[in-house]
């Protein structure tokens, strides 16, 4: 199995564009928590230095503070030298995976693998389903063990897992020049914004199709070192979109698919649907709430920004949209990291139920799944009657049904 994607020379290239300024320390989220300049991406370009000219050994603690990196890519915002952080660190990455022996790497690659599979995501939220309804979920928080360090984010992930739209089928509009991208964790992660989306589209006159063919963007596997994997991911998902214009739900996937020259035309929903043209005679209920709107990093260090989403919220009349204070930092999901680094995970979570304890809002809006999940799951310990959700199933919610 192939997992390198570039060579140590052209990584120590990257490396020395670095200059050292320390203008990345103050946006970084783990250097915030810690302190530490190895936990810096200053620091963790150093040490990619030093291990690839040979003057540091890879040891347990630089493997230890290289994986802290979330990978919220908010450095390369703050880097006047515009150093491709996130290439090099997914590249270290790769070209450690690449030395650990085979039964290693067959191991890790199997369950980012299978995480890749949507038959597999499906069945995961199927056990959820059954954990959280069964009374197990709280079997498992009456005895302590959901609290146990290597069980607590399974369990808080399986009791916010939402399986909506466990087998939604496939919708086809006649002559439908729109593609929904549905991601390998979509139908079970966010089940109900696909069927929100679909909505608001039809109630917009948007003809949009869904289908099963939908795959994997390949973030989780690249981020994780394997580039290769990843790609053939990327490649699968420009076959088979190509020739739509294609609209995702989830930031990060989004922002991966962009990646692809062929697939360069994707548009995140709330951008899209900022974009097209509104009837006139469509009404939208008020909704006399508050909402705190969080910024996930793939929307705004890889998108842009998330102007769309405001400005799409402002279309509900009455409704009080505040944005959740520290939209800069990271709120510690970052793919699969909230359960590879659960304790630094959490203390970035907690950061963000903070802040919106204080405010007491009605919904919580995110454009990412799994900062969706996370948050929901942070709630849901601190006892907050939040409710997550994506900014089109507020939409689709204050839709005249009458119309």
């Amino acid at each position: 199995m192939k997992v390198q994607s570039i060579s140590p020379q052209d990584m120590l290239r990257l490396a020395d564009q670095c200059v050292k300024c320390g203008l990345c320390l103050p946006v970084c989220p783990t250097y915030e928590q810690t302190r530490h300049e190895a936990d810096s991406p200053r620091g963790r370009i150093a040490l990619i230095q030093g291990w690839l000219t040979g003057n540091l050994a890879l040891t347990a603690p630089l493997i230890a503070h290289l994986d802290g990196c979330l990978g919220c890519r908010a450095c390369e915002a703050a880097c006047p030298s515009l150093v491709a952080y996130g290439q090099l660190a997914d590249a270290a990455k790769a070209h450690r995976i690449a030395a650990l022996p085979a039964w290693r790497r067959w191991l890790q690659y199997g369950w980012l693998a299978a995480l890749s599979q949507r038959h597999i995501t499906d069945l995961i939220g199927q056990i959820a389903s059954v954990y959280r309804t069964s009374g197990v979920a709280s079997l498992s928080e009456r005895s302590g063990l959901a609290r146990l360090s290597a069980l607590r984010p399974y369990h808080r992930m399986a009791t916010a897992l939402s399986f909506t739209a466990r087998r939604l089928a496939p919708h086809s509009a006649p002559n439908a020049a729109l593609e929904l991208f549905i991601g390998c964790m979509d139908a079970s992660a966010q089940g109900a914004v696909i069927v929100a989306a679909l909505r608001v589209c039809e109630r917009l006159g948007l003809p949009i199709n869904t289908s099963t063919k939908s795959a994997c963007c390949g973030a989780l596997l690249r981020h994780n070192g394997y580039p290769a994997a990843a790609a053939a991911h990327l490649a699968n998902c420009a076959e088979r979109h190509a020739a739509q214009q294609l609209i995702g739900l989830t930031s990060a996937c989004v922002a991966e698919l962009r990646t692809s020259p062929a697939l360069q035309h994707t548009t995140e929903i709330c951008a899209f649907l900022d974009q097209v043209s509104w009837p006139k005679t469509l009404k939208i209920k008020p909704l006399p709430q508050r909402v705190l709107v969080h910024e996930p990093c793939s929307h705004r260090n890889l998108l842009g920004g998330n102007a769309a989403v405001y400005q799409l919220l402002a279309r509900i009349p009455e409704l009080e949209i505040i944005p959740l204070p520290g939209n800069d930092r990271c709120c510690g999901a970052a793919g699969t990291y909230l359960l590879q680094q659960p304790e630094m995970a959490t203390a970035l979570l907690n950061d963000k139920l903070i802040a919106i304890a204080a405010f007491a809002p009605t919904y919580l809006i995110t454009t990412n799944a799994g900062c969706a999940l996370h948050i929901a799951a942070g709630l849901r310990e601190m006892g907050l009657a939040v409710e997550v959700c994506h900014p089109v199933e507020l939409l689709a919610q204050q839709l005249d049904h009458d119309q």
